[in-house]
């Protein structure tokens, strides 16, 4: 049987400057004209899913175009958040300050969506109603069907509740177990939607990995372990019985360029990773700081019924792969792994983590996406003989 490798990536993608400028503006609390950001969410939705058909992309999605960034659209779904907080710093960049200054005067502007200082929880949080989820859900199964696509061929992304958590400063419940709990009861409602819609359901858990060298950055890796296995627990009971193979979990280090040497190794948080129900996980091995690690999935063992959406694209260099270079990555991690069919190829993450927010220019990411889909098959010429 010949061997396939399909596609995808990890879901945000480029939004038109108006969009970045109109999202920016709302999460800043500026009152913004509504139909107009309706306007441009529905063109830049339907843009970005002829743009993925067109490249050949397997798994594609709506690329994040109505959200202000991958975790922050919640304060506009949920009650109890308000006011701003601030994020504490990644520990490999309060190791470099000069870099630390460098990103401050670049990426950090005031001109896009602030990850640095989100809303926090104030009170109860509950999710309010569906119609936001579902407008979403909708909008994309029609520009699906624009380019004869079905919803099973596309994923929609919720965040986990361990980012909302480790970002989103909590000042009304009592510990970090009982916020967590309230935030899985809140996202469970996203979850079934975007299954009831046909998606693939996405979770976004930077927190798995990147929270080590920040949230936890002073605690012990044991107390770290045991969030990302408390995390796991909490998806799994929201998960309930929906099918593995519609799950995608999303787990990477933080989205920006930086030293990373801080970065807890992935052998370090394989066993909490496994214990999660996911049909697919989707790992950054693209980067300089993790290309190597799988060797780790190899030696440790996919968890039954998952496969691996390996990060063969860098979302924080403009540097444009070469189709080769894709190729060598696929074909290298498929040889370790044993089993091809179990492989599929991604991004280290997305290309703009929230509005505004990208190392890599538009019309590069876009190329990197082309390089890509030719890489895979390339692969997939070599694995077949």
């Amino acid at each position: 049987m010949s061997i396939r490798i399909r596609t995808t990536h990890a879901g945000s993608l480029p939004r038109p400057i108006e969009l970045q400028q109109l999202l920016a503006r709302r999460y800043a609390g500026e009152s913004v004209d509504g139909g107009r950001l309706d306007a441009l969410v529905h063109e830049a939705t339907l843009d970005v899913v002829r743009r993925q058909h067109a490249l050949g992309i397997d798994v594609i999605n709506n690329g994040e175009m109505g959200r202000d960034s991958f975790f922050t659209y919640v304060a506009t779904r949920m009650t109890g958040f308000s006011d701003h907080c601030q994020r504490k710093p990644m520990r490999d960049l309060v190791k470099y300050p000069h870099f630390l200054a460098y990103l401050q005067r670049t990426a950090f502007s005031s001109e896009n969506v602030s990850l640095i200082q989100p809303p926090a929880a104030t009170g109860a949080v509950r999710y309010r109603d569906t119609d936001a989820i579902d407008a979403e859900c909708r909008a994309l199964t029609h520009a699906l069907a624009e380019v004869g696509r079905k919803p099973s061929d596309a994923f929609v992304s919720v965040p986990s509740p361990g980012i909302i958590a480790a970002a989103m400063e909590n000042r009304f419940y009592p510990d970090l177990d009982a916020y967590l709990a309230a935030l899985t009861d809140a996202l469970a409602v996203e979850f079934r939607s975007v299954l009831e819609h046909g998606f693939q359901l996405q979770i976004d858990a930077p927190d798995l990995a990147m929270e080590r060298h920040t949230y936890f950055a002073d605690r012990p890796t044991a107390e770290f372990v045991a969030f990302v296995e408390r995390v796991g627990d909490l998806l799994n009971s929201a998960l309930g019985d929906a099918p593995q193979s519609r799950i995608r979990l999303h787990v990477c280090w933080g989205n920006y360029e930086g030293p990373h040497d801080e970065d807890v190794p992935l052998e370090d948080i394989w066993d909490a990773l496994s214990r999660i129900r996911a049909g697919s996980l989707l790992l950054s091995m693209a980067n300089p700081r993790h290309a190597h690690e799988y060797r780790v999935v190899a030696e440790q063992g996919l968890p039954p019924g998952t496969a691996l959406v390996a990060g063969v694209i860098d979302t924080t260099t403009n540097y444009v792969e070469h189709p080769d270079a894709i190729a060598d990555r696929l074909e290298q991690i498929a040889l370790a792994l044993g089993d091809p069919s179990r492989l599929m190829a991604g991004t280290d993450c997305g290309f703009e983590t929230s509005a505004g927010f990208s190392t890599v220019i538009d019309e590069i990411a876009w190329q990197k996406l082309a390089a890509l889909a030719e890489g895979a098959q390339r692969a997939e010429r070599r694995l077949n003989g």
